[in-house]
Protein backbone atom coordinates (compact mmCIF):
# COMPACT_ATOMS: atom_id res chain seq x y z
CA UNK A 1 0.00 0.00 0.00
CA UNK A 2 3.12 2.69 1.17
CA UNK A 3 4.11 2.05 -2.51
CA UNK A 4 0.87 2.37 -3.97
CA UNK A 5 0.23 5.42 -2.58
CA UNK A 6 3.49 6.86 -4.21
CA UNK A 7 2.92 5.68 -7.29
CA UNK A 8 -0.85 7.19 -7.46
CA UNK A 9 0.18 10.60 -6.60
CA UNK A 10 3.16 10.34 -8.95
CA UNK A 11 0.33 9.38 -11.89
CA UNK A 12 -1.32 12.87 -10.63
CA UNK A 13 1.71 14.96 -11.38
CA UNK A 14 2.24 13.45 -14.65
CA UNK A 15 0.22 15.84 -17.05
CA UNK A 16 0.08 13.26 -20.00
CA UNK A 17 -1.50 10.56 -17.75
CA UNK A 18 -5.31 10.47 -16.23
CA UNK A 19 -7.74 8.63 -14.98
CA UNK A 20 -10.15 8.52 -12.31
CA UNK A 21 -9.97 5.23 -10.67
CA UNK A 22 -8.66 5.34 -7.44
CA UNK A 23 -11.15 4.78 -4.40
CA UNK A 24 -11.51 7.14 -1.79
CA UNK A 25 -8.99 5.47 0.46
CA UNK A 26 -5.94 5.77 -1.92
CA UNK A 27 -7.11 9.37 -2.85
CA UNK A 28 -7.11 10.00 0.87
CA UNK A 29 -3.06 8.74 0.71
CA UNK A 30 -2.27 11.00 -2.27
CA UNK A 31 -3.65 13.45 -0.63
CA UNK A 32 -1.66 13.34 3.01
CA UNK A 33 1.64 12.44 0.32
CA UNK A 34 1.11 15.81 -1.91
CA UNK A 35 0.62 17.62 1.93
CA UNK A 36 3.95 16.50 2.93
CA UNK A 37 5.29 17.78 0.22
CA UNK A 38 3.65 21.00 -0.88
CA UNK A 39 1.52 19.71 -3.55
CA UNK A 40 -1.98 20.06 -2.53
CA UNK A 41 -2.47 23.11 -4.29
CA UNK A 42 -0.84 21.78 -7.04
CA UNK A 43 -3.09 18.79 -7.01
CA UNK A 44 -6.08 21.15 -7.32
CA UNK A 45 -4.79 23.12 -9.68
CA UNK A 46 -3.95 20.47 -11.94
CA UNK A 47 -7.84 19.14 -11.83
CA UNK A 48 -8.77 22.25 -12.43
CA UNK A 49 -6.98 23.83 -15.41
CA UNK A 50 -5.48 20.53 -16.70
CA UNK A 51 -8.88 18.56 -16.25
CA UNK A 52 -6.96 15.12 -16.46
CA UNK A 53 -8.37 13.41 -13.00
CA UNK A 54 -11.44 14.52 -10.92
CA UNK A 55 -11.40 14.32 -7.32
CA UNK A 56 -14.25 12.75 -5.39
CA UNK A 57 -15.91 14.44 -2.64
CA UNK A 58 -13.91 13.01 0.31
CA UNK A 59 -10.66 15.03 -0.70
CA UNK A 60 -12.65 17.98 -2.92
CA UNK A 61 -12.64 20.06 0.39
CA UNK A 62 -8.91 20.01 1.50
CA UNK A 63 -8.11 20.16 -2.28
CA UNK A 64 -10.14 23.48 -2.71
CA UNK A 65 -8.54 24.69 0.33
CA UNK A 66 -5.37 24.91 -0.28
CA UNK A 67 -6.39 26.74 -3.63
CA UNK A 68 -7.90 29.65 -1.71
CA UNK A 69 -4.64 29.50 0.14
CA UNK A 70 -2.81 29.41 -3.07
CA UNK A 71 -4.58 32.54 -4.12
CA UNK A 72 -4.40 34.70 -1.31
CA UNK A 73 -0.45 34.16 -1.55
CA UNK A 74 -0.70 34.91 -5.11
CA UNK A 75 -2.58 38.71 -3.79
CA UNK A 76 0.31 38.90 -1.15
CA UNK A 77 3.41 38.45 -3.27
CA UNK A 78 2.15 40.63 -6.11
CA UNK A 79 1.88 43.07 -3.23
CA UNK A 80 5.20 42.67 -1.72
CA UNK A 81 6.85 42.81 -5.34
CA UNK A 82 4.77 46.00 -5.76
CA UNK A 83 6.83 47.50 -2.20
CA UNK A 84 10.34 46.01 -3.27
CA UNK A 85 10.14 47.33 -6.66
CA UNK A 86 10.04 50.87 -4.63
CA UNK A 87 13.20 50.24 -3.14
CA UNK A 88 14.80 49.52 -6.41
CA UNK A 89 13.40 51.82 -8.40
CA UNK A 90 14.81 54.69 -6.32
CA UNK A 91 18.29 52.77 -6.04
CA UNK A 92 18.39 52.58 -9.82
CA UNK A 93 17.91 48.94 -9.83
CA UNK A 94 16.05 46.19 -11.35
CA UNK A 95 13.72 43.95 -9.47
CA UNK A 96 14.85 40.24 -10.40
CA UNK A 97 13.01 38.02 -8.74
CA UNK A 98 13.60 34.42 -8.29
CA UNK A 99 11.95 31.13 -7.79
CA UNK A 100 8.57 30.63 -6.58
CA UNK A 101 8.09 34.45 -6.79
CA UNK A 102 9.31 34.92 -10.42
CA UNK A 103 6.83 32.13 -11.36
CA UNK A 104 3.82 33.62 -9.45
CA UNK A 105 4.60 37.25 -11.26
CA UNK A 106 5.25 35.81 -14.71
CA UNK A 107 2.07 33.97 -14.44
CA UNK A 108 4.29 30.37 -15.76
CA UNK A 109 2.57 26.97 -15.31
CA UNK A 110 5.48 26.66 -12.50
CA UNK A 111 3.27 28.56 -10.44
CA UNK A 112 0.30 26.69 -10.50
CA UNK A 113 -0.66 26.06 -6.89
CA UNK A 114 2.97 27.13 -6.18
CA UNK A 115 3.25 27.93 -2.22
CA UNK A 116 6.73 29.09 -0.44
CA UNK A 117 7.72 30.70 2.62
CA UNK A 118 9.98 33.66 1.50
CA UNK A 119 10.36 36.07 -2.15
CA UNK A 120 13.81 35.85 -3.22
CA UNK A 121 15.29 38.02 -5.12
CA UNK A 122 18.74 38.46 -6.79
CA UNK A 123 21.18 41.55 -7.23
CA UNK A 124 24.56 42.73 -7.68
CA UNK A 125 26.95 42.02 -5.00
CA UNK A 126 28.37 45.31 -4.97
CA UNK A 127 24.78 46.84 -4.35
CA UNK A 128 23.88 44.80 -1.27
CA UNK A 129 24.95 47.13 1.51
CA UNK A 130 23.25 49.94 -0.10
CA UNK A 131 19.83 47.80 -0.62
CA UNK A 132 19.97 46.22 2.63
CA UNK A 133 20.38 49.89 4.31
CA UNK A 134 17.01 51.05 1.88
CA UNK A 135 15.07 48.18 2.91
CA UNK A 136 15.27 49.13 6.74
CA UNK A 137 13.86 52.49 6.32
CA UNK A 138 10.71 50.60 3.95
CA UNK A 139 10.43 48.52 7.93
CA UNK A 140 12.53 45.31 7.05
CA UNK A 141 14.87 43.99 9.65
CA UNK A 142 16.83 41.23 9.46
CA UNK A 143 16.37 38.25 11.98
CA UNK A 144 18.51 37.70 14.60
CA UNK A 145 21.65 35.04 14.48
CA UNK A 146 24.75 34.57 16.49
CA UNK A 147 27.85 36.07 15.73
CA UNK A 148 29.26 32.28 13.85
CA UNK A 149 25.91 32.45 11.59
CA UNK A 150 26.90 35.75 10.86
CA UNK A 151 30.05 35.23 10.02
CA UNK A 152 28.71 32.84 7.62
CA UNK A 153 26.45 35.11 6.01
CA UNK A 154 28.65 37.61 5.41
CA UNK A 155 32.10 35.64 4.40
CA UNK A 156 30.44 32.16 2.67
CA UNK A 157 26.86 32.53 1.65
CA UNK A 158 25.38 33.66 -1.42
CA UNK A 159 22.56 35.83 0.00
CA UNK A 160 22.15 38.32 2.64
CA UNK A 161 20.66 36.66 6.62
CA UNK A 162 16.46 36.51 5.86
CA UNK A 163 15.07 39.53 6.13
CA UNK A 164 11.28 40.39 7.88
CA UNK A 165 8.75 43.38 7.35
CA UNK A 166 8.21 45.04 10.67
CA UNK A 167 4.34 45.38 9.98
CA UNK A 168 3.22 42.22 7.26
CA UNK A 169 5.60 39.69 8.16
CA UNK A 170 6.85 38.59 4.98
CA UNK A 171 10.24 37.24 4.83
CA UNK A 172 12.75 38.34 2.43
CA UNK A 173 15.78 36.41 0.84
CA UNK A 174 18.38 38.64 -1.08
CA UNK A 175 20.00 37.08 -3.22
CA UNK A 176 23.56 37.83 -4.92
CA UNK A 177 24.00 34.27 -6.60
CA UNK A 178 22.55 31.54 -7.08
CA UNK A 179 24.99 29.10 -5.02
CA UNK A 180 27.22 30.36 -2.57
CA UNK A 181 31.04 31.43 -3.72
CA UNK A 182 32.70 28.89 -1.95
CA UNK A 183 30.87 25.92 -3.71
CA UNK A 184 32.80 24.47 -6.59
CA UNK A 185 29.93 24.66 -9.35
CA UNK A 186 29.32 28.40 -8.31
CA UNK A 187 28.13 30.25 -11.72
CA UNK A 188 29.02 33.82 -13.14
CA UNK A 189 26.33 35.70 -11.40
CA UNK A 190 26.90 38.53 -14.07
CA UNK A 191 25.81 36.20 -16.64
CA UNK A 192 22.74 35.96 -14.70
CA UNK A 193 22.18 39.22 -14.56
CA UNK A 194 22.93 40.12 -18.55
CA UNK A 195 20.40 37.55 -19.71
CA UNK A 196 17.55 38.63 -17.12
CA UNK A 197 14.20 39.31 -19.15
CA UNK A 198 11.39 41.86 -18.16
CA UNK A 199 8.08 40.09 -17.08
CA UNK A 200 5.53 41.29 -19.50
CA UNK A 201 3.09 43.92 -18.48
CA UNK A 202 5.00 44.32 -15.15
CA UNK A 203 8.57 46.55 -14.19
CA UNK A 204 9.98 43.03 -12.53
CA UNK A 205 12.48 41.33 -14.13
CA UNK A 206 13.45 37.25 -13.69
CA UNK A 207 16.02 35.07 -14.84
CA UNK A 208 16.09 33.71 -18.54
CA UNK A 209 13.98 30.51 -19.39
CA UNK A 210 17.27 28.71 -19.01
CA UNK A 211 18.45 30.01 -16.29
CA UNK A 212 15.13 30.13 -13.83
CA UNK A 213 15.85 25.81 -15.36
CA UNK A 214 19.18 25.63 -14.01
CA UNK A 215 18.39 27.79 -10.82
CA UNK A 216 15.34 25.16 -10.29
CA UNK A 217 17.80 21.88 -10.75
CA UNK A 218 20.81 23.91 -8.92
CA UNK A 219 18.72 24.49 -6.22
CA UNK A 220 17.46 20.93 -5.82
CA UNK A 221 20.55 19.28 -5.66
CA UNK A 222 22.57 21.17 -3.82
CA UNK A 223 20.29 22.56 -1.54
CA UNK A 224 20.47 20.00 0.98
CA UNK A 225 17.25 19.71 2.14
CA UNK A 226 14.52 17.51 0.45
CA UNK A 227 11.28 17.92 2.32
CA UNK A 228 9.96 19.61 -0.63
CA UNK A 229 12.07 18.01 -3.13
CA UNK A 230 9.26 16.12 -4.95
CA UNK A 231 7.49 19.75 -5.85
CA UNK A 232 10.91 21.20 -7.06
CA UNK A 233 10.92 18.41 -9.29
CA UNK A 234 7.42 19.16 -10.44
CA UNK A 235 8.27 23.20 -10.81
CA UNK A 236 11.65 21.75 -13.34
CA UNK A 237 8.85 19.65 -15.15
CA UNK A 238 6.85 22.80 -15.73
CA UNK A 239 9.79 25.00 -16.43
CA UNK A 240 10.70 23.03 -19.29
CA UNK A 241 7.74 21.73 -20.87
CA UNK A 242 6.31 25.77 -20.97
CA UNK A 243 9.78 26.64 -22.54
CA UNK A 244 10.09 23.54 -25.01
CA UNK A 245 6.58 24.74 -25.78
CA UNK A 246 7.72 27.94 -26.60
CA UNK A 247 10.38 27.77 -28.28
CA UNK A 248 11.17 24.21 -30.21
CA UNK A 249 15.14 24.85 -29.78
CA UNK A 250 14.83 25.46 -25.81
CA UNK A 251 16.66 21.70 -25.17
CA UNK A 252 19.70 22.64 -27.13
CA UNK A 253 20.22 26.21 -25.79
CA UNK A 254 19.58 25.24 -22.10
CA UNK A 255 22.37 22.23 -22.82
CA UNK A 256 24.67 25.40 -24.10
CA UNK A 257 23.89 27.31 -21.20
CA UNK A 258 24.50 24.53 -18.33
CA UNK A 259 27.69 24.33 -20.14
CA UNK A 260 28.90 28.04 -20.25
CA UNK A 261 27.51 28.34 -16.81
CA UNK A 262 29.44 24.78 -15.55
CA UNK A 263 25.86 23.52 -13.81
CA UNK A 264 25.56 20.11 -16.31
CA UNK A 265 25.56 18.21 -13.38
CA UNK A 266 22.96 19.67 -11.23
CA UNK A 267 20.97 19.49 -14.37
CA UNK A 268 21.37 16.38 -15.77
CA UNK A 269 20.58 14.70 -12.18
CA UNK A 270 17.29 17.11 -12.18
CA UNK A 271 16.69 16.06 -15.59
CA UNK A 272 16.70 12.59 -15.23
CA UNK A 273 15.13 12.41 -11.94
CA UNK A 274 11.96 14.29 -13.84
CA UNK A 275 12.11 11.45 -16.74
CA UNK A 276 12.05 9.04 -14.38
CA UNK A 277 9.54 10.01 -11.79
CA UNK A 278 7.02 12.36 -14.02
CA UNK A 279 7.66 11.48 -17.67
CA UNK A 280 9.06 14.27 -18.55
CA UNK A 281 9.45 15.19 -22.48
CA UNK A 282 13.03 15.00 -22.97
CA UNK A 283 15.67 13.54 -25.08
CA UNK A 284 17.61 11.01 -24.72
CA UNK A 285 20.29 12.61 -26.64
CA UNK A 286 19.78 15.45 -24.30
CA UNK A 287 20.77 13.46 -21.41
CA UNK A 288 23.62 11.28 -22.91
CA UNK A 289 25.35 14.93 -23.85
CA UNK A 290 24.60 16.38 -19.88
CA UNK A 291 26.46 13.39 -18.67
CA UNK A 292 29.63 13.49 -20.87
CA UNK A 293 29.65 17.32 -20.00
CA UNK A 294 29.73 16.40 -16.81
CA UNK A 295 32.15 13.26 -17.08
CA UNK A 296 29.78 11.68 -14.98
CA UNK A 297 30.95 7.42 -14.86
CA UNK A 298 28.90 4.37 -15.12
CA UNK A 299 29.16 3.79 -11.36
CA UNK A 300 28.54 6.91 -9.95
CA UNK A 301 25.68 7.49 -11.90
CA UNK A 302 24.35 4.08 -10.84
CA UNK A 303 24.51 5.02 -7.27
CA UNK A 304 23.30 8.63 -7.66
CA UNK A 305 20.37 8.52 -9.06
CA UNK A 306 19.14 5.14 -6.60
CA UNK A 307 19.90 7.53 -4.05
CA UNK A 308 17.82 10.64 -5.55
CA UNK A 309 14.70 8.57 -5.89
CA UNK A 310 14.76 7.54 -2.32
CA UNK A 311 15.81 11.03 -1.27
CA UNK A 312 12.31 12.35 -3.66
CA UNK A 313 9.83 10.44 -1.72
CA UNK A 314 7.62 12.62 0.05
CA UNK A 315 8.65 12.97 4.34
CA UNK A 316 6.05 11.00 5.69
CA UNK A 317 4.88 7.88 6.99
CA UNK A 318 3.88 6.28 3.67
CA UNK A 319 6.83 6.57 1.99
CA UNK A 320 9.16 7.14 4.91
CA UNK A 321 11.85 4.50 6.00
CA UNK A 322 15.58 3.63 7.08
CA UNK A 323 16.37 3.96 2.99
CA UNK A 324 14.52 7.45 2.34
CA UNK A 325 16.41 8.75 5.86
CA UNK A 326 19.91 7.24 4.45
CA UNK A 327 19.19 9.02 0.91
CA UNK A 328 18.79 12.33 2.10
CA UNK A 329 21.42 12.34 4.71
CA UNK A 330 24.06 11.51 2.11
CA UNK A 331 22.86 13.94 -0.28
CA UNK A 332 23.15 16.87 2.08
CA UNK A 333 26.88 16.00 3.26
CA UNK A 334 27.68 15.81 -0.67
CA UNK A 335 25.88 19.31 -1.21
CA UNK A 336 28.20 20.78 1.73
CA UNK A 337 30.88 18.89 0.17
CA UNK A 338 30.02 20.61 -2.95
CA UNK A 339 29.62 24.09 -1.47
CA UNK A 340 32.43 24.65 0.74
CA UNK A 341 36.12 23.24 0.89
CA UNK A 342 37.11 21.13 3.33
CA UNK A 343 38.92 23.01 5.84
CA UNK A 344 35.90 25.33 6.41
CA UNK A 345 33.31 22.26 6.07
CA UNK A 346 34.66 20.00 8.67
CA UNK A 347 34.24 23.04 11.44
CA UNK A 348 31.00 23.79 9.83
CA UNK A 349 29.62 20.72 10.15
CA UNK A 350 31.31 19.10 13.49
CA UNK A 351 29.72 22.50 14.87
CA UNK A 352 25.88 21.96 13.49
CA UNK A 353 26.51 17.91 14.98
CA UNK A 354 27.43 20.06 18.35
CA UNK A 355 24.09 22.33 18.39
CA UNK A 356 21.66 19.51 17.41
CA UNK A 357 23.21 17.45 20.40
CA UNK A 358 23.01 20.28 22.71
CA UNK A 359 19.09 20.93 21.34
CA UNK A 360 18.15 17.40 22.09
CA UNK A 361 20.15 17.03 25.60
CA UNK A 362 18.25 20.97 26.51
CA UNK A 363 14.50 19.15 25.30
Amino acid sequence: MTKLAFTDLLAKLRLSESGDCLSDQRWEQVVRLARSSGLVARLALYAQRFGSFRPPESVAWTLQSAHSYWLAQQRIVQWELYELEKVCSFLGLPLIVLKGSAYCAADLHAGLGRVFNDIDILLPKSKLGEFKEALKWHGWYQLPLDRYDQHYYEHWMHELPPMRHIKRGTTLDVHHNIVPETCSLCPNAQLLLDAAVNIDGTAYWMLSPEDRLLHSATHLMLGGEFDNGLRDLTDIDLLLRQACDDDADFQRKLLARAAQLGLALPLFYALWACKALLHTPLSDSVLHELQSTAKLGRLRLKLMTAILLAALRPSHPLCDGLGVAVARWLLYLRSHWLKMPPQLLIPHLLRKAWLRLSNSEAH
